[in-house]
């Protein structure tokens, strides 16, 4: 699934249709969409992994889910795939294998923008509050909650614990307060370096932890584990990273 900093380089490519007219809707989701003819493509916004067409009257929802993804061209071959394409004068958007929603205002009004780590909005203080009431989870599961972590995927949640020596294991209610503050950061900090290095196509050469067999600190094994109540898989150096 694409983590919230590919969803920001996303919004940057297609940032300049806003201000444009839809001319045409194509894609399999047309029955709800059809009426976004014609209207005029407000502002993109974004909140984590999930992206905002916002019209005078109508709201988009792009959730690109496990094996999305968009273009700035039709793909032929990929047609059966097309969810979503809105074509303007100078070119269009397409949205592939994802899912496409329809939201009101109301919708938008209740988001949390605050817990976006990519935001202008980012709030850490509030993303402490909602840490410190969940003593018992683990980092690992606290650092892929979206309500207080939003955007953050499994690459940042890696990454983010080996650059701050956490164990992915650990409990929030273990954390001293400078490995607590140093969490909030660093899950904001790597965000911004992902975007970079993502944009430049050369992400994977900076992973430190994250499908590696060796540590570049100690050069012991690299643990890979199913961690948390999600299950989902961490890597990690059991002598650089303290299990609290």
């Amino acid at each position: 699934m694409p983590e919230g900093p590919t969803i920001v380089l996303m919004k940057e490519d297609l940032q300049k249709f806003v201000g444009q007219k839809v001319i045409e809707v194509e894609g399999n989701s047309i029955k709800e969409t059809s009426g976004i003819k014609n209207e005029i493509l407000r502002e993109i916004k974004t909140f984590g992994k999930q992206t905002y067409l916002i019209f005078d009257t109508i709201n988009i929802r792009i959730h690109l889910l496990m094996f999305g993804s968009y273009s700035l061209f039709e793909k032929k071959d990929q047609k059966d795939n097309l969810r979503l394409g809105l074509i303007f004068k100078d070119g269009g958007m397409y949205f592939y294998t994802c899912n496409v929603k329809l939201v009101d205002s109301e919708f938008l009004a209740k988001i949390d923008w605050e817990a976006d780590v990519m935001s202008d909005d980012w709030n850490p203080e509030k993303a402490k509050e909602k840490l410190k009431s969940n003593p018992k989870m683990m980092v690992s599961d606290a650092l892929m909650d979206q309500d207080i972590f939003s955007g953050v995927g499994n690459i940042i949640k890696n990454e983010a614990l080996f650059r701050i020596g956490v164990h992915p294991e650990s409990l929030i209610g273990n954390l001293p307060p400078k490995k607590l503050d140093e969490l909030i950061e660093e899950a904001r900090n790597y965000s911004f370096d992902f975007k970079k290095w993502k944009k430049a196509n050369v992400l994977k050469k900076h992973f430190q932890a994250y499908h590696r067999e060796k540590c570049p600190k100690c050069g012991s094994e690299i643990i890979k584990k199913d961690t948390g109540s999600g299950k989902r898989t961490s890597f990690y150096c059991e002598k650089d990273q303290k299990l609290y």
